[in-house]
């Protein structure tokens, strides 16, 4: 029967050695921590006071809080601006001031806005001119109309007077249809003078818009399309 050979066993010397070095691997360990990360370097705040100095420090400038401040690097590149540290009166006058200079910006988008559309409308003088004698036109064709309704109220007084010629020393005697047709008279010819009046009154207003419009449209013509006249 033949003899069976026996595992060698393993040599205790690696093993003894890892054992030797974990000492000295522990020992080091804390030799080994980790590197800290750097610390940002120091602002620098500069402002200029209300004497007309320069300061600078390493904080805000208690000097400089109505003002506006500068925090910069280390290079001497500004990092950031600080806005002035404001009392409630000054933030409303500030506040104030924001709101005004808004509706001064909106006012004049409004009016680039019409100076644009008058110009498409009115490209050049003589299609100003033109539609402000239409304007007009249409005014006296008004004006003619009511003057002619009273050309006829006038024809119908005389034929009141006609019939009042009998009772002109005490016209409270005349019959009641004349008198009606006398006070109806009057009341129209009043009538008619008031519209009249009012369209006078228009033709005025009128002129005055294009007269406006003239003259700032002459800003915008080009010198070709009448803007020197």
């Amino acid at each position: 029967m033949p003899v069976r050979k026996l595992d060698r066993p393993a040599r205790p010397f690696a093993t003894s050695a890892l054992l030797l070095t974990l000492p000295l691997m522990a020992a080091l360990l804390p030799m080994a921590a980790p590197a800290q990360p750097a610390q940002a370097p120091a602002a620098i705040y500069s402002c200029t006071d209300a004497r007309g100095r320069t300061l600078t420090a390493d904080r805000p400038i208690a000097e400089c809080s109505d003002r506006e401040q500068r925090e910069l690097s280390p290079s001497g590149t500004t990092r950031r601006k600080i806005e002035p540290t404001y009392t409630a009166r000054e933030l409303a006058e500030r506040e104030d001031r924001a709101r005004e200079a808004a509706l001064q910006a909106a006012r004049l988008i409004d009016e680039r806005r019409r100076e644009r559309a008058l110009l498409v409308r009115y490209p050049n003088v003589t299609v100003h001119e033109r539609e402000r004698k239409e304007a007009l036109v249409q005014i006296d064709a008004v004006i003619q109309a009511a003057q002619k309704r009273l050309a006829e109220l006038a024809e119908d007084r005389k034929k009141i007077d006609e019939e009042l010629e009998f009772y002109k020393h005490d016209i409270s005697k005349a019959p009641g249809a004349v008198r009606r047709k006398l006070e109806d008279n009057a009341q129209s010819v009043a009538v008619q003078n008031r519209f009249i009046g009012e369209q006078e009154d228009e033709k005025k207003r009128v002129n005055a818009r294009f007269d406006e419009e003239r003259a700032r449209l002459k800003q915008i013509w080009s010198p070709q399309n009448g803007g020197g006249k």
